[in-house]
C-alpha cells in the first residue's frame, strides 16, 4: 500500500475509532479484542494503531506472562478474568487464554489433558462472556513462513526490537508444521457462532492494519458511522471457514 494512501486511510479509520470509543464511554459499553497469531505476525503493531488515539484511561493492553507457580494451580482461565473490561472500557489482549492452543500445544508447556480440557471448556467461557452483553472479537493475524522468516530476520538486526527475541522464536520456523497443525485444530474446535475466528492475511503490515480495523468498525455500532470507509477486502479479512484453505487463503 502506497505510504500516502496507508496515512490518509489510517487516520480516517482513526477519526471512527474516537467515534465509537466515545460511544463506549457514554453509553458503559464492553469491548474485548483478541489478537492471536504466530511469532511477528504483526499483533504489536496493529494494536498501537488502534490505541493511538484513543483515551488511556479507557483502554487497556494485556500481553501476560508466563503463569507463576501459584497461577500454574488455578483455574486456567483465572488469571485472564480480572484483566475483562468493565463498563466504558476497550481492552485489546496481545495474546491469549489461546496460548494453551498454539505455543503451549506446540511446546509442550502443558500436559494433553490440560490441553484437551481447555479445547473443552473455552466455548463456554467465550458463551458466558457474549451473553454478559460484551462486545467481543478474536483476530487471528495469518503470515506465510517465507514473511515471517523476513521480519524475524530484521527483529535480530534492529536494535529497537532486539527486545522481542525469545528461545520460542528460534524454533518458530523449524516447528512451522507442527504450529500449522496447532492452528489448524483451535479452528476447527473454537470458531463458535457467537465467536467466530477472523482471520487476516498479514503479509502486508499497512494493508492488514487497514483492513482489520475497517472490518472491526462495520461489527459495531456508533453515532456518525462512516459506512463508506468501512469496506473491507474479503481476501485479506474473512470469517475462517475450511474452503479458505483450498484458496490458499490461509497459510499452509
Amino acid at each position: 500500500m502506497d505510504k500516502k494512501i496507508y496515512k490518509k486511510e489510517l487516520r480516517d479509520l482513526q477519526i471512527e475509532l474516537v467515534k465509537f470509543h466515545k460511544s463506549v464511554i457514554e453509553k458503559g459499553k464492553k469491548v474485548c479484542i483478541l489478537f492471536e497469531g504466530r511469532d511477528a505476525a504483526g499483533k504489536d503493531g496493529i494494536i498501537k494503531r488502534f490505541c493511538e488515539h484513543l483515551s488511556p484511561r479507557e483502554v487497556r493492553i494485556v500481553a501476560l506472562g508466563a503463569p507463576s507457580d501459584r497461577e500454574k494451580t488455578a483455574w486456567y482461565f483465572q488469571r485472564f478474568v480480572p484483566h475483562l473490561p468493565v463498563a466504558g472500557e476497550i481492552v485489546f489482549f496481545n495474546r491469549s487464554w489461546y496460548n494453551r492452543a498454539g505455543v503451549e500445544r506446540v511446546m509442550n508447556f502443558c500436559h494433553e489433558n490440560e490441553y484437551l480440557r481447555f479445547m473443552d471448556e473455552v466455548g463456554h467461557f467465550e458463551h458466558l462472556l457474549t451473553q454478559d452483553d460484551l462486545i467481543f472479537c478474536k483476530y487471528y493475524l495469518d503470515i506465510s513462513k517465507q514473511e515471517q522468516a523476513k521480519r524475524l530476520r530484521a527483529r535480530k538486526e534492529s536494535p529497537l526490537t532486539q527486545w522481542k527475541i525469545s528461545p520460542i522464536d528460534k524454533k518458530a520456523q523449524a516447528m512451522w508444521n507442527t504450529y500449522s497443525e496447532a492452528r489448524d485444530a483451535m479452528f476447527a474446535k473454537t470458531n463458535f457462532v457467537y465467536a467466530p475466528w477472523h482471520v487476516a492475511h498479514s503479509d502486508s503490515k499497512k494493508t492488514t492494519r487497514i483492513n482489520v480495523m475497517r472490518h472491526f468498525l462495520s461489527q459495531v455500532s456508533y453515532q456518525g458511522k462512516n459506512e463508506e470507509k468501512l469496506i473491507h477486502d474479503p481476501s485479506i479479512v474473512f470469517e475462517f471457514d475450511t474452503t479458505y484453505y483450498q484458496k490458499g487463503l490461509i497459510a499452509p
